[in-house]
């Protein structure tokens, strides 16, 4: 008997050492996995990523809360609780610690993390160019401004007056799937069955980071704040949802996410698609050339501007000196997955959608 726990002891340290030395060995085959998105997009993004994914959404997606963000909470806690010990005992299990960093890489990318490598979507979408001129910016925001308008007068009958979102959040999530299903006749790879989109049990704590909203990589769960003013809602959760479809690429989750909220049916969802658009579209035109932008400014209906300014005004009660440092490390996590642009990816959604118009695929302007 006395040899028993001797014998686990030895088994458990081989394992230990299995996944420190595996760690290394997980990172170089990502690096090379990295040169052959072909390879990864055929035999993972649409090999062995849905059949997996499905299972997730299957298996969870009924239980009305977030099982990844109790999973978070519990993590937290218990690396807490290990670096407590670690003071205590002046010991750091370094070993276990690397052990532990290995499984939670393996598990990442296999349940998820890998999409960041697969073919980019203007590829899959033919889209042949991704730059854009100012001129070309510019036309475009227009666009968006002259739909913007027409569909916030359609809601409302009265330039003046905001958009205001009928909706529960949780009715938001029984109509995301209609602008999917839509344009799956056209594009396969968009069709959502197995919903699985909740209210982030973290809400608070996002609005603090910054964030919208979130997949979770281990439980296949679209995560969305809560918190998210109404008319962001939609198009939100058409984002997250395009994340847990495995495109991780922030600009290719927008820009499915712009294309299946101004394909649904719904109005409202029309009305958020434009409205998410138009921000990144006036962000990227102040840059490049401030009398444009201060002309398409002044060319919205007032009724936009004011849902624009409740924007505006929800993040700035959230904004916070730990924030930037948030973003940051959200930064380094983008560029660690092969997003060169890092955070600053969200808004290369506008070559996608600008180069994409041009070809006509989908009329983008509902009133063209």
């Amino acid at each position: 008997m006395r040899n028993i726990p001797y014998f686990w002891m030895m088994k458990n340290k081989k394992h230990t050492w299995f996944w420190v030395l595996f760690l290394p060995i997980q990172w170089f085959a990502v690096q090379i996995l990295s040169n052959i998105p072909a390879f990864i997009e055929e035999y993972y993004s649409t090999g062995l990523f849905p059949i997996t994914v499905k299972f997730q959404r299957i298996l969870l997606g009924w239980i009305p809360f977030s099982i990844g963000d109790v999973l978070y909470v519990i993590a937290v806690y218990l690396i807490i609780k290990s670096i407590v010990n670690a003071i205590r005992k002046r010991k750091i299990g370094i070993l276990r610690i690397t052990a532990t960093i290995s499984i939670v890489y393996f598990v990442f990318q296999l349940s998820w993390g890998l999409n960041y490598l697969r073919e980019p979507i203007h590829k899959t979408f033919n889209i042949s160019e991704l730059n854009y001129t100012t001129e070309e910016l510019n036309v475009f925001t227009l666009k968006l401004v002259e739909t913007i308008n027409k569909t916030q007068f359609e809601i409302t009958q009265n330039d003046s007056l905001k958009v205001s979102v009928p909706y529960t959040r949780k009715e938001i999530y029984t109509k995301v799937n209609v602008g999917y299903n839509k344009l799956s006749q056209l594009y396969p790879e968009l069709i959502y069955k197995n919903e699985s989109i909740k209210h982030s049990l973290l809400s608070y704590p996002l609005s603090y980071m910054g964030f919208s909203g979130y997949i979770n990589p281990f439980t296949g769960e679209a995560q969305v704040n809560s918190l998210n003013p109404l008319v962001t809602y939609p198009s939100t959760s058409c984002h997250e949802v395009a994340h847990q479809l495995g495109f991780a690429a922030e600009n290719e989750a927008n820009f499915i996410g712009f294309l299946t909220a101004i394909n649904n049916d719904d109005i409202y969802f029309q009305y958020s698609g434009y409205y998410m658009a138009l921000r990144y579209a006036l962000n990227e035109l102040y840059i490049r050339d401030k009398e444009k932008y201060k002309f398409a400014l002044k060319e919205l209906n007032k009724g936009v501007l004011i849902n624009m300014k409740e924007t505006q005004e929800y993040w700035q009660q959230f904004q916070n000196p730990l924030e930037p440092y948030f973003k940051s490390i959200f930064n380094q996590y983008l560029k660690a997955n092969k997003l060169t642009e890092g955070i600053k990816n969200y808004n290369l959604m506008l070559g996608l959608l600008i180069n994409y118009e041009k070809n006509k695929q989908i009329n983008l302007f509902i009133y063209d």
